[in-house]
């Protein structure tokens, strides 16, 4: 008994790289570790199909898949359901809302994959995944990670937001105030020596609250 729970906690954690796994989804047979190479991947769990908050959470993935796309990211759900589920859900929903489910949709049926990235919170439920969502970049090294409870759907907008976070920090350098969106003004990092510190005083700053907290224009 106290195997099978060290089992359900375990939970990766920013900065680790990626477990790797092999599944069945609704695109075939995948090795996470060969897929999306060269690409971020947005990998998330959803309790299960035919319920009502999935629908919506999926769909909004979906609807929004090209916006993932223009920032170089792949898409991969998840639920404990087999694999005749996902299909014959992803076909409901298509048939009744004209939404397609058109990424891959793990059939983890076994939990292999939910307890490799601790999406099975034994206090919330055993047999079904908590709303996961991990941030994975290109090098399959996690960057960010959401839980939501069963009963929360998440807010696309933020995932988005952060996804795109993510990436402009790494491109510049550059940290993200609160609430940051495209286009706002970024956080030039804290001074680490003497002269940084000197140049954080007399630098020509569009926003400078004092040496530790300056912001500028990309």
């Amino acid at each position: 008994m106290e195997q099978e729970t060290k089992e359900f906690n375990i939970m990766p954690r920013i900065g680790d790289q990626a477990p790797d796994f092999e599944a069945v989804t609704t695109k075939g047979t995948i090795k996470f570790s060969e897929f999306a190479k060269d690409k971020w991947v947005v990998l998330f769990s959803h309790p299960a199909d035919f319920t009502p908050v999935c629908t919506t959470e999926m769909s909004g993935f979906a609807q929004r898949k090209g916006e993932f796309e223009a920032l170089n990211t792949e898409l991969m759900g998840l639920s404990i359901d087999s694999i005749h589920s996902h299909l014959a859900w992803v076909n409901n929903v298509k048939q009744n809302t004209g939404v397609y489910f058109d990424f891959p949709i793990i059939a983890d049926i076994d939990m292999k994959v939910s307890k490799l990235y601790g999406m099975l919170q034994p206090n919330e439920s055993e047999t079904a995944a908590v709303r996961a969502v991990f941030f994975i970049d290109p090098s399959k090294k996690i960057r960010l990670v959401m839980y939501y409870p069963l009963n929360v759907g998440r807010n696309m907008d933020e995932i988005l937001r952060a996804l795109e976070a993510l990436q402009v920090s790494d491109a510049n350098g550059v940290a993200m105030p609160l609430n940051w969106k495209k286009g706002d003004r970024v956080i030039v990092p804290p001074p680490k020596n003497l002269d940084e510190l000197q140049e954080r005083i007399d630098g020509d700053y569009p926003e400078k609250i004092d040496f530790y907290l300056v912001k500028k224009d990309l």
